[in-house]
C-alpha cells in the first residue's frame, strides 16, 4: 500500500535508500536530511515493511524534482516503482506544478512512465545544490528526464 511517509518511517527509509547509495545509485540520505524532507515522502508499505520510497521536492513554482526512487531488491519487478511515481505526480499536480524533474541512471524506466529526456543545462542552476555531494561530481554520468504535468 503505497501511504506519505511518518517520522517513524525515517530510518527504514534511510536504510533502503543507503543500501542503493553504497552501489552509486542514489545519493545516500542522512537522518537529519530525511526528517526535515519527511513530508515530501511516500513508501510503499507491506506487513509493516517499507519495501519502497519516493520524493516529490518543490524546486520553485511550478518545478518540482523527483528524488529517493527505490524498491527494495526483493520487491522489484511488481510495478511498486511505477506506483510510488504515480503517486508523486499526482500530489505535483495537485500543488499545481507544471513540470516534475528527474536526474537518473534508470533513464528507460522513466521513459516508460511517460518522462523525456532533456540537456541538463535546462533545469535551473539552483537545483544543482546537492551535486557537490555526489561521489560521482564533476563527472557526472545522470540524464535529465522531464514530465510535463497537463492542469
Amino acid at each position: 500500500m503505497i501511504r506519505k511517509a511518518k517520522a517513524s518511517d525515517v530510518g527504514k527509509i534511510q536504510k533502503l535508500i543507503n543500501a542503493y547509495a553504497r552501489g552509486g545509485a542514489l545519493l545516500p540520505r542522512s537522518l537529519n536530511e530525511l526528517y526535515e524532507n519527511i513530508r515530501d515522502f511516500f513508501v510503499w508499505e507491506k506487513e509493516r515493511k517499507i519495501l519502497g520510497c519516493c520524493a516529490l521536492h518543490i524546486a520553485w513554482e511550478d518545478l518540482a524534482e523527483i528524488k529517493s526512487l527505490t524498491v527494495s531488491k526483493r520487491a522489484r519487478g511488481r510495478g511498486i516503482g511505477s506506483r510510488l511515481l504515480q503517486s508523486v505526480l499526482s500530489e505535483a499536480k495537485d500543488l499545481g506544478m507544471k513540470k516534475v524533474f528527474a536526474l537518473t541512471n534508470q533513464e528507460k524506466f522513466f521513459k516508460k512512465n511517460g518522462f523525456k529526456k532533456i540537456k541538463k543545462e535546462k533545469l535551473p542552476h539552483k537545483i544543482w545544490g546537492e551535486c557537490i555531494r555526489c561521489p560521482k561530481f564533476p563527472d557526472c554520468d545522470e540524464v535529465a528526464m522531464i514530465f510535463l504535468i497537463d492542469n
